[in-house]
């Protein structure tokens, strides 16, 4: 959801309740324009403080359950191309006109040079202050400012002849009276000075600055000058209901304030509260004759049920963006001359990582690639930041199962970052590659020096270690190698379950049955802990009356992943899965992981499945399965 559409549904939400209200009080409705505005001015704030949640939606119920299993005997296949380099060639460059670039510009100078109109007004009221002399009739305002129960001061203020009567000041209030005031009868200058301590007892300059300071952010949004035009009206209104309520009889001060409003002009500040603007004349002496009206103030029990009620609406919005997926987007060229021309290479790990999530690993490795030449170009080929990239290219080709590319850009990673700690996952693997071929020298210097390199790609090294060690029949240093890397990992991370699960085979195969079934037992509540729930999509049923369940036709066993194989780990992983009206799979979906290569090749598989389709009304449909592949050693 973007930032525009969170900020018209608030607006959105303060317009239907004003209009739910409008019988209520001008008091009422302007607590909720200004409720609003606050919502406006915290939503970017609240943005960046507040962790982003999701809220997935969760399967309705098991659909089908179906199970399939696989044994260490099923070799695994995989790619054979090797990149000639690990080099990325940069795309070419072509400059374009960058919308989106120039749409946050074109905002920043609306907000700029209406930040600097407020600053403009507020240096000018400190400068007129300054000049001004005080009032003759300050005696008066401080006896009508009693009788509202303001007891703070309030400085009266002589100014120009024909300026308008206006409230000003945040932190010491102040009131511009015409020095013409003098010619006026008493009871005109009563009005006009309760109308202006109507302001100051309301509290309302500093309201008018909230709203104007969430219309300058928010100048191009036509919904923001709805807010504002009726932040004011609705103001002015509820200033005039305690004039009235003061004991001012309406048709007179309908006549004083056409009077003024006749006679005097409107100042060029916008950080003062003028008495009478003429856009909104006519509608506020009908509101003060028509004696059906309601004049009560807003509770202050009011103003905290509507504040409550903004922060229950605008917390869910600000946190709101991890629903928020990256868009797969849909001309891959034009997204790589966009980064290219901007520089902006995490542009292009974005919409890789996307398309990776997707599947789609040859459009994610022509993003990664393309990322890694803006890096080379920038920072150098040596450079740290390329070397990054480089292992990016080398994750996704271990997730597509081609070890032997996987290979060829963690090595040219660990030649460019050195000594860097981020070149241990890359080493780890060579090792783990190094302990597929059986070659456990290898592997054990590889996994040594990722352990001294450090970092969090040490830990997992000290667990392969253990595995190097297992495997060379040194059964107490792979428990105790096993045992310091469950220490150093996460307590609830998927790499402690896997180590635990590792330990837990050890332990079994030494007759420790009591103490490894309390490390499998740990293990898949973090498992399940790590589970997430099918996402269920319009279009898609479940099982029910009227509607049968899909059936297997024909299936690939899942491969065995080398790396489990290695480590003689087992267990079972959980895919949801749309089983579609032409009998194919669709949005495959891990719903509980196992890791070490084992996921990737049970969505693999399940891929190649063809199924009878369920039925409904004798149609066929989309419903969404559960599917259990089990992995066996045997």
């Amino acid at each position: 959801m973007s930032f525009a559409l969170k900020s018209s549904v608030i607006l959105s939400i303060a317009w239907i309740a004003t209009l739910l209200l409008r019988r209520q009080s001008a008091a009422i409705r302007h607590v909720i324009w200004l409720a609003a505005a606050g919502a406006l001015l915290s939503l970017p704030l609240l943005r960046l403080c507040l962790p982003a949640f999701s809220i997935p939606v969760p399967t309705p119920g098991i659909i089908a359950v179906l199970t399939t299993s696989s044994t260490g005997n099923t070799p695994a296949a995989h790619s054979v191309a090797i990149p000639a380099s690990g080099q990325a060639r940069p795309q070419p460059v072509r400059r374009h006109f960058q919308w989106r670039l120039a749409l946050i510009l074109l905002w920043a100078i609306g907000s700029a040079v209406a930040l600097a109109r407020m600053l403009m007004a507020f240096a000018g009221l400190w400068r007129a202050r300054r000049s001004t002399t005080p009032s003759p009739h300050r005696a008066l305002a401080a006896e009508l400012a009693a009788q509202l129960g303001i007891h703070r001061p309030v400085d009266v203020l002589e100014a120009a002849a024909d300026t308008m009567p206006m409230t000003f000041g945040i932190i010491r209030s102040g009131i511009f009276l015409p020095s013409g005031a003098d010619q006026w009868s008493r009871e005109r200058l009563r009005v006009v000075l309760l109308h202006e301590l109507a302001h100051v007892r309301r509290h309302d300059v500093a309201a008018h600055f909230v709203s104007q300071l969430a219309l300058a952010l928010h100048w191009w949004n036509p919904l923001a000058h709805v807010a504002w035009r009726e932040s004011l009206k609705e103001r002015e209104r509820a200033a005039d209901d305690l004039v009235l309520q003061a004991g001012a009889r309406p048709s007179e001060y309908a006549g004083h304030l056409l009077e003024v409003a006749r006679s005097l002009r409107m100042p060029g500040s916008f950080g003062a509260l003028a008495m009478a603007r003429r856009s909104q004349l006519e509608g506020r002496l009908t509101a003060i004759l028509d004696s059906r009206a309601r004049r009560g103030h807003a509770s202050r029990a009011f103003a905290l049920a509507v504040t409550a009620l903004a922060i229950a609406v605008v917390l869910p919005l600000a946190a709101v963006r991890a629903q928020e997926r990256t868009s797969l987007p849909s001309d891959v060229d034009a997204t790589i001359r966009e980064a290219t021309a901007q520089h902006n290479p995490a542009m292009l790990d974005a919409a890789a990582a996307a398309f990776e999530a997707a599947r789609q690993y040859d459009t994610a490795r022509k993003l990664y690639e393309s990322a890694a030449a803006l890096r080379s170009e920038a920072s150098g080929p040596n450079s740290a930041d390329y070397g990054i990239a480089l292992l990016k290219l080398g994750d996704l080709e271990q997730h597509r199962n081609r070890r032997t590319e996987a290979g060829a850009f963690y090595t040219q990673a660990i030649q460019t970052l050195g000594e860097r700690p981020e070149a241990a996952p890359a080493l780890t693997f060579l090792g783990v590659t190094a302990l597929i071929d059986k070659n456990i020298a290898q592997a054990t210097g590889r996994f040594d020096e990722a352990r001294r390199l450090g970092g969090t790609g040490a830990t997992a090294a000290t667990m392969w270690m253990g595995v190097a060690r297992e495997r060379d029949q040194k059964p107490a240093e792979a428990e105790e190698l096993y045992r310091s890397a469950l220490a150093a990992e996460p307590a609830d991370s998927a790499e402690a379950a896997i180590t635990a699960t590792v330990l837990a085979n050890l332990l079994n195969s030494q007759g420790r049955h009591d103490e490894a079934t309390e490390l499998l037992d740990r293990a898949a509540a973090i498992q399940k802990a790590h589970s997430q729930p099918g996402v269920v999509r319009p279009g898609v049923f479940r099982i029910g009356p009227g509607l049968s369940a899909p059936k297997v036709l024909s299936k690939v066993e899942p491969a065995y992943s080398d790396e489990a194989r290695v480590a003689k780990y087992q267990g079972t992983v959980v895919v949801s899965v749309e089983v579609g009206a032409d009998g194919l799979a669709h949005n495959t979906q891990v719903v509980k992981g196992m890791g070490l290569g084992l996921d990737e090749q049970a969505l693999t598989a399940i891929e190649q499945w063809r199924f009878e389709p369920g039925m409904k009304d004798g149609a066929p449909v989309n419903v969404l399965a559960t599917i259990e592949v089990n992995f066996r050693l045997l």
